[in-house]
């Protein structure tokens, strides 16, 4: 699907009823818990080279220099080492991220439409998804910026829209990265309330896995990301091409 016809069925599309979206959610998540918990560790998994380009430079100075760290300033020269760090590290672990959760949105749309095949969480790592994801999670990070420049707030508004575009990454693949973010937005903005009350309260329930030991957390977080695909199938409906 082209974006002009995109954006044609965003504004044709009826308004997300919270029930039905939640409702669904719940049934799904029952089948698909495994994958969203394997979903998470290997996220985890897939993240720890970024994390290691933090903390190598902070080891390779305290071995050169053992006083380095003792004063109250940090040292200039990883002052500068980590704005140049950092947001690879951003990049990187927004990069991977959005490929893993648009795989676990593919294997939700198998499960929900009882299709054949199987679970591959690694399905977007391929170059011609891989570019893409990483032009939008530069478009992400730099979107995130802006909403800390505005007190916070920003964050806040642009976390429903932002919420959306692993959605459309994953069943679109003729978008760009551009026409991804302003079809996120097209979406979030007619049903942002909504939108806003589902990620709240499914990030909510998903923490409901504190209870038993923390562990549990494992295998409920992934429960806040099931909502999207029901509300992007609801507003859009589901491409069977990818």
């Amino acid at each position: 699907m082209n974006f002009t016809n995109l954006s044609e069925r965003i504004k044709q599309s009826a308004p997300i009823e919270f029930g039905t979206v939640f409702n669904n959610s719940f049934e799904l998540f029952k089948k698909v818990w495994l994958q969203g918990a394997l979903t998470l560790l290997l996220t985890f998994v897939s993240i720890i080279p970024f994390y290691l380009l933090i903390y190598l430079p902070m080891i390779a100075m305290g071995i050169s220099d053992p006083n380095a760290f003792d004063q109250q300033e940090m040292p200039p020269a990883f002052a500068v080492l980590m704005t140049f760090v950092m947001p690879i590290f951003m990049i990187g672990v927004m990069t991977v991220a959005i490929c893993l959760n648009a795989a676990f949105l593919r294997i939700c749309r198998r499960y929900d439409l009882k299709e054949t095949g199987r679970d591959d969480y690694f399905y977007y790592f391929k170059k011609e998804y891989l570019s893409k994801a990483l032009i939008l999670s530069l478009i992400m990070v730099g979107l995130s910026l802006l909403g800390l420049l505005a007190c916070g707030l920003g964050i806040i508004y642009l976390m429903v829209p932002m919420s959306l575009f692993p959605a459309f990454f994953a069943f679109d693949k003729k978008l760009t990265a551009m026409e991804i973010v302003k079809s996120g937005f097209a979406l979030g903005n007619k049903n942002w309330l909504m939108i806003f009350l589902l990620i709240l309260v499914a990030g909510m329930v998903a923490q409901l896995g504190v209870i038993l030991c923390l562990v549990g957390v494992l295998f409920t977080a992934m429960f806040s990301k099931i909502p999207i695909y029901f509300i992007y199938k609801d507003a859009v409906g589901i491409s069977m091409d990818v």
